[in-house]
């Protein structure tokens, strides 16, 4: 049945694709140089560690162990495999890798000619990639398998009445390194036991990603001096968010206003500025001068958010009246309050930021100015948000380092 689905799926890829769907395109023409990129890049003598990533989300939690193999251990080479094209097409020049490719198609034959040109050392899967031919067929191989920041819930198939059919799959993985104690727990209750809880390495790769963080000039320049006036970034910014902080902005004379929209089109910029009633610059147009003088700073490009937030007094993160939240944890490894809209249940970070007062979520805009108004006439609340996002980032890290040293130890060497 599994075999038969995967068929069917790549039947409707490859259709997709003739009518034109862009995405399914991209998959069949990546996949279609997936096999030369292996024969011509991999020789019988190399030493590859595989990490395998659905799209770009998961890559961030895999990067982490990446970046460590790679540092302490030079002889061994990487490579990175994703499913969606939203993470290939990223990341298929990412200079962290010795080869990325897209992952052919699920079937037996395909999973043994893969694993027979690839040859790895070890296979990480990440998060919730579970591709039963290809485990099958590393565990055949004697080739050990890890999942890395897995999390399981009550009503996946594993755990249902008729998930037998799926289980001795799992138990063919060398070990889980999951995020929680339930997820633990539900694997024991299927007899799944080589588990440990080591949390998310999302967590490390935020504090990575903080630490080689380069200063921006005229971020800095537009920011001033920290007593002079209080910053707001607004982060991945839909139009929805952007009806209720840019009036309160415009209302706010002690506010500055860094606004990154997660759309970067002349039609949305031309939108946002329609509104600004208080002077503003475009990033990429403006000089250092220029941004010191102005109350908006209008982030015009992508790749400048994750460091940016360490010039914000507080932070909004977008998506939360639509598709749901962003990267709650990019804005709060900073020891910043970070604000969200309503559709955040299925973000487990911004729930435990809520939960410990790190993370406010706001209803609608008369929410959002009452919270904001709170934060900025109330140092010391404004401190104690900032300071429970902080804990709650950096008390969470670890996974990478404690995923790499049960993988090779103290001594460097594969445990296998």
């Amino acid at each position: 049945m599994y075999n038969f689905a995967i068929f069917l799926y790549s039947i409707g890829v490859r259709l997709a694709a003739l009518f034109g769907h862009k995405k399914a395109r991209l998959m069949i023409k990546g996949h279609a140089h997936t096999w030369r990129q292996l024969k011509e890049h991999i020789l019988p003598t190399d030493r590859y560690v595989w990490f395998h990533a659905s799209s770009l989300g998961e890559f961030e939690q895999g990067r982490p162990i990446i970046e460590r193999i790679r540092r302490q251990q030079p002889h061994l080479k990487i490579l990175l495999t994703f499913f969606s094209p939203s993470g290939y097409e990223v990341r298929k020049d990412w200079e962290g890798a010795h080869l990325v490719c897209y992952l052919p198609f699920d079937t037996l034959l395909r999973a043994r000619a893969f694993v027979k040109l690839v040859h790895p050392e070890m296979a990480f899967f990440v998060k919730y990639e579970f591709w039963r031919n290809y485990v099958n067929v590393l565990h055949r191989s004697k080739v050990p398998i890890y999942s890395v920041s897995s999390i399981f819930r009550d009503g996946q198939v594993f755990f249902r009445w008729y998930g037998w059919w799926y289980r001795p799959m799992l138990r063919r993985f060398t070990h889980f390194f999951v995020q929680d104690e339930h997820s633990r727990q539900l694997l024991e209750s299927i007899g799944v036991t080589q588990a440990s809880v080591t949390g998310d390495t999302r967590f490390d790769r935020v504090i990575d990603i903080m630490q080689a963080a380069k200063p921006l000039p005229l971020v800095a320049a537009f920011a001033g001096e920290a007593a002079q006036s209080a910053v707001l970034v607004a982060g991945s910014s839909w139009p929805v968010d952007e009806e209720f902080i840019i009036p309160y902005f415009n209302n706010s004379p002690q506010l500055k206003l860094i606004l990154a929209p997660h759309v970067v089109s002349e039609s949305h910029l031309a939108q946002i500025e329609q509104q600004l009633e208080r002077p503003f610059v475009r990033y990429t147009q403006a000089t250092q001068a220029e941004a010191a003088q102005a109350q908006c700073l209008i982030i015009d490009c992508y790749g400048l958010l994750s460091s940016i937030y360490r010039y914000a007094t507080l932070a909004y993160v977008g998506g939360g009246f639509g598709v749901g939240i962003h990267n709650v944890p990019e804005a709060a490894v900073y020891g910043i309050p970070v604000l969200v809209g309503p559709n955040n249940k299925r973000f487990r970070e911004a729930q435990a930021l809520i939960a410990n007062g790190g993370c406010r979520e706001v209803a609608g805009g008369e929410e959002f100015c009452s919270v904001c108004n709170e934060f900025l006439s109330q140092p010391k609340a404004l401190q104690a948000a900032g300071q429970a996002s902080k804990n709650y980032i950096h008390g969470n890290a670890g996974a990478a380092e404690a995923i790499y040293e049960s993988v090779f130890g103290n001594t460097g060497k594969i445990k296998g």
